[in-house]
């Protein structure tokens, strides 16, 4: 397992996480069970998202005299009542889930605590606006909660929450597919193949999607990947709406090689499939390249946009196009060069000035990107 770091959090987290809807309608020993095959294969990030009181007793029983070992993404305004799932804005019933969940885990703090499920952008001004906001921020100085994060599948109000500068952390949907829509507040499209159909789709990132990352790749706010094979859709080629299928280990390598990312957690509904999503780290990059599908696929082909994919090396005089093309590309999203960017850029040992203009990369380059002109403005965009 290979690790990052999650943002300006400092923790260090595996790049493969287990999110927690593999155990619903299961028992707290096939979860116990699942922690503990995660922990064998190097994870150590997971979220908990779930109200129901046995997947938190799951997590309590799993922790127990090892709580060092596990970095928690859990959520407020997620409660159990009635016997179901509510996701809640009330202030009595976000205290007394918030109070349920600490007990359960038998634990004195939440690594990462998310503010649940914020697509809307009424919901987004009474959250940040009212009490819920208010009550993380005390549960996190009272050391109850160590860093703030807020979940969504909408880019607009992701952006919104890590300008605040209130939010370490944001939950959001990363996909290849999901990545080429606009913007919208009824997260059911995302899962709609007709959504794809509409002519103007694009056939590269949406460039809100784009200045998201951009803007959590430069203020340090993390972005912990949910959805990564879009609910099993693009695992299938009568489902995709690319109209062909990828595999688990290209969808994680496409979410791992957008900024900002620190971690993916992979769906997982048995030991064999949570042990494919860890074997990710140690599988040879052809069988991680999700090129030649993004690339030729039937529909939505991806053209003319670098995708950091890495083909076009070796470079004849040295330079990581990838990462130049990255950090150019974040600039332009948001219209200026932060100085974090300019910092990075400049560490790199060879700078987009030194292209010769051979022209040996776009001969390698399936997405068709003109990378000659690519390096021509990011020299002008950093002055070397």
């Amino acid at each position: 397992m290979k690790y990052r770091t999650l943002g300006r959090t400092g923790l260090k987290v595996s790049e493969i996480g287990l999110g927690s809807e593999a155990f619903v309608n299961q028992t707290v020993d096939f979860g116990v069970e699942l922690v503990e095959t995660a922990l064998g294969a190097g994870i150590n990030y997971f979220d908990l998202y779930n109200p129901e009181p046995y997947v938190r007793d799951v997590f309590g029983r799993a922790m127990k005299g090892r709580r060092e070992k596990f970095v928690m993404q859990a959520h407020l305004c997620s409660a159990w009542l009635g016997g179901q799932y509510k996701r809640t804005r009330n202030m009595a019933e976000v205290r007394a889930a918030f109070a349920d969940l600490l007990t359960r885990l038998d634990t004195e703090y939440i690594d990462v605590g998310m503010i649940h499920y914020v697509d809307e952008q009424q919901d987004f001004d009474e959250v940040f606006g009212g009490p819920v906001l208010q009550f993380a921020k005390e549960q996190k100085a009272a050391g109850k909660i160590r860093h703030l994060g807020m979940s969504t599948h909408n880019p607009r109000i992701a952006i919104q929450a890590a300008r605040t500068g209130e939010i370490d952390v944001i939950m959001f949907s990363v996909n290849p597919a999901y990545d080429i829509l606009p913007p919208n507040e009824d997260v059911n499209l995302l899962f709609e193949k007709s959504t794809y159909e509409a002519p103007d789709v694009l056939s590269s990132t949406d460039p809100v999607r784009q200045e998201l990352y951009s803007l959590c790749e430069s203020q340090g706010v993390a972005l912990t990947v949910m959805k990564p094979y879009g609910g099993g859709a693009l695992l299938k080629a009568e489902e995709s709406p690319f109209g062909a299928a990828m595999t688990a280990a290209q969808c994680l390598h496409y979410c791992l090689t957008r900024p900002g990312v620190a971690t993916v957690l992979a769906g997982a509904r048995s030991k064999e499939e949570l042990l494919e999503a860890a074997a990710y780290c140690d599988l040879p990059e052809e069988q991680k390249d999700y090129s030649a599908l993004l690339s030729s696929c039937p529909a939505h082909p991806f053209t003319d946009k670098c995708m950091y994919c890495g083909h076009c090396a070796p470079c004849t005089v040295g330079i990581d196009i990838a990462t130049v093309n990255k950090f150019a590309d974040l600039c332009e999203a948001q219209g200026m060069v932060p100085e974090t960017l300019r910092e990075h850029y400049a560490a790199l040992d060879t700078k987009a000035g030194a292209c010769i203009q051979c022209g040996a990369c776009e001969t390698r380059c399936p997405f068709g990107v003109k990378i000659i002109e690519h390096m021509q403005k990011a020299q002008e965009l950093f002055g070397e």
